[in-house]
């Protein structure tokens, strides 16, 4: 697939490394690039007025809090007015065809905002910074991965990342999920250098062929123009995850394309821990697809 519209959150208070990541992938494959700027939530972040049992106290305290949210709602319209313009300016000097956009939306919603938006894009970003926000990250990547059938490019915070890279890793096992993100990834992959496809205690097909492990999508990524071997590797003890992070960077990959299978089991099965916020472990941009 082609991406000509790319997708990138940003929270209000978000340095712009994440925008400067998907300005720059943008660039390099002439991409439209939507921004979304999420602000805090408001109601986080003033704590509710004390609960005192006079009448009189209560007339005071509650309006005055009322006063208190609506300024602080006001400061961050302003605020986001202004940021919103800054980030317009930046990419349109980059000569960017682009959109910047905001969205007030409450924390339960945010999945669904993200959602909606990736939808309509091929490729979404995730920044370091988004995956370091423990409130805006989980939701975003779960609504635009998991929610919207798209792909997602995890960048970590310090990693360049790039839409033509030179050598990628595969992770296969002949899933749904793994073919997809191939799908997804083909254009990538059709003009990498090299593609290592990397099965991790892979078990014997039941085609009636005899072909071996991973010929099957070594042939289809041919017939598309990939230059491919394949690696049959031994747990050992190990996650996959951890064995196929661990190949990644033997050969110097610089992009791993995986199936994604779900929020407790993609992060088990990536980074072979409990489930937890921990995207940002890997050293390399994930290609993942649902």
């Amino acid at each position: 697939m082609e991406f000509k519209s790319i997708f990138s959150v940003t929270g209000a208070d978000h340095s712009d490394e994440d925008l400067t990541t998907a300005a720059g992938l943008c660039a390099e494959v002439g991409a439209h690039l939507s921004v979304l700027i999420i602000p805090p939530p408001l109601l986080l972040m003033l704590s509710p007025p004390p609960e005192w049992n006079t009448g009189r106290a209560q007339a005071i305290a509650v309006p005055n809090y009322r006063f208190q949210q609506i300024e602080k709602f006001s400061q961050d319209v302003t605020r986001m007015e202004r940021r919103s313009a800054d980030i317009l300016k930046r990419l349109k000097a980059m000569s960017l065809s682009c959109d910047v956009d905001t969205d007030y939306c409450d924390p339960a919603s945010l999945g669904e905002v993200a959602r909606q938006r990736a939808l309509c894009a091929d490729l979404t970003i995730v920044g370091g910074d988004l995956l370091n926000d423990e409130t805006l990250g989980p939701p975003v990547v779960n609504g635009c991965l998991f929610d919207s059938g798209k792909p997602v490019l995890i960048v970590p915070k310090g990693v360049k990342a790039t839409l033509s890279p030179r050598r990628v890793l595969v992770g296969w096992d002949s899933r749904v999920e793994a073919s997809r993100a191939v799908r997804e990834a083909l254009s990538i992959l059709s003009a990498a250098k090299e593609v290592c496809v990397a099965m991790v205690d892979p078990k014997a097909q039941n085609n009636g062929k005899g072909a071996q492990s991973g010929a099957d999508i070594a042939a289809y990524l041919t017939r598309h123009g990939a230059r491919v071997s394949v690696d049959l590797l031994k747990s050992a003890g190990k996650s996959a995850g951890t064995v196929l992070t661990q190949h990644a960077n033997d050969i110097c990959a610089d992009m791993m394309v995986m199936g994604a299978y779900g929020s407790r089991g993609l992060r088990e099965r990536i980074f072979g821990g409990p489930p937890s916020w921990s995207f940002g472990k890997t050293t390399l941009p994930l290609f993942l697809a649902r």
